[in-house]
């Protein structure tokens, strides 16, 4: 969950409304102006304007039935003549799906981030390819562009310098935020060491600026290669391949195109947002051992409604967990993306 991890969840950002709001605010970097006698009064300002959007977040709610007679099918390392203790075990089950449910949700909701870090939209498909929602933030089209020159396997041709300078320079002037973070899919980081600029430098470290390039694996997927400095801004180099099974093709596919990269700062603001699933009654006193009402947390960035209800037989547990996250790009000036391919 590496792209996630850039959005940010302080409690305000878990609410039960059917909305999510935010106010955008645009500045320049304007220089106050010198007056030349202090009774002509002092120059007028305009109070602050600002945007108001709101938008509804997608609804993701997952569930799984556990059966009694499924209870009575010895765990592994259990003693095969001690008679099943139904409750206890239906509570590790619980649990057991409660967190696979819960890692479906997470993964939904970093290929929400990886989509508007890589294109400023989200569209969410079902197993048929069909667009269930779709949120477009309109973000400036020329912070997502393609190279002039494709950064060519061999590194003989393209200009990754260029290229990363190009977009730095747009992000500062139209973001306000120094750009220091750089995210590669797999083809776009080997391409850009394979280049012959960037191999040069690498042989040259002092000069313009590369720090060891030495690959640090990062939890799952994620690897650190180290700073170097491109275009007047240190940046720290990431290569991301972590895959999901994509809905409609069922094949492991990356969240970050292999042949692009995605720039952004430190100090972008990115906000992952959660809204409850609303219930009409509380849950079920004679289950509410098996899961609590709400998991939520800002330093783990999830927020999940479960709940936990027996079958009328009182055969079946059955357990469910929702929420719905939206992933916003609030500063959305401040990022971009490069396609090294032409």
């Amino acid at each position: 969950m590496f792209l996630s991890g850039f959005f940010q969840s302080p409690p305000q950002n878990f609410h039960n409304s059917e909305m999510v709001e935010i106010d955008v605010q645009r500045d320049d970097e304007d220089v106050a102006i010198v007056i030349q006698d202090l009774s002509t009064g002092a120059r007028q300002n305009e109070a602050g304007r600002y945007t108001n959007k709101a938008f509804a977040p997608p609804i993701f709610d997952e569930e799984a039935t556990i059966n009694s007679f499924d209870l009575l099918k010895r765990e592994y390392g259990e003693n095969p003549y001690d008679n099943p203790n139904f409750q206890a075990k239906a509570v590790v089950k619980a649990f057991s799906i409660f967190r696979k449910l819960e890692n479906k949700i997470r993964r939904a909701i970093e290929l929400q981030c990886s989509q508007v870090l890589q294109t400023g939209t989200i569209t969410l498909t079902d197993a048929a390819g069909l667009a269930l929602y779709t949120l477009d933030f309109q973000p400036k089209a020329s912070h997502f562009f393609t190279t002039g020159t494709t950064w060519a396997a061999d590194g003989l041709t393209g200009n990754p310098f260029a290229d990363i300078a190009t977009l730095a320079a747009l992000l500062r002037q139209n973001g306000r935020k120094n750009p220091n973070r750089l995210i590669f899919g797999a083809t776009a980081m080997a391409r850009f060491l394979a280049n012959k600029d960037v191999k040069a430098q690498l042989n040259t470290i002092g000069l313009q600026g590369f720090q060891t390039l030495t690959p640090n694996v990062r939890g799952q997927g994620a690897t650190s290669y180290g700073r170097a400095f491109i275009g007047g801004y240190w940046f720290d180099l990431w290569a991301y391949t972590a895959i999901y099974k994509h809905p409609q093709t069922g094949l492991a596919t990356p969240y970050v195109d292999p042949e692009k990269v995605i720039m952004l700062s430190e100090d972008s603001r990115l906000d992952l947002s959660f809204g409850a699933i609303p219930r009409l009654v509380p849950p079920d006193p004679r289950v509410s051992q098996f899961l609590p009402a709400r998991i939520s947390g800002s330093e783990q960035g999830i927020d999940l409604s479960t709940f936990a209800w027996i079958t009328p037989d009182g055969k079946h547990l059955k357990v469910s967990c929702g929420t719905r996250p939206l992933a916003i790009p609030t500063a959305i000036d401040t990022f971009g993306t490069i396609d090294i391919t032409v």
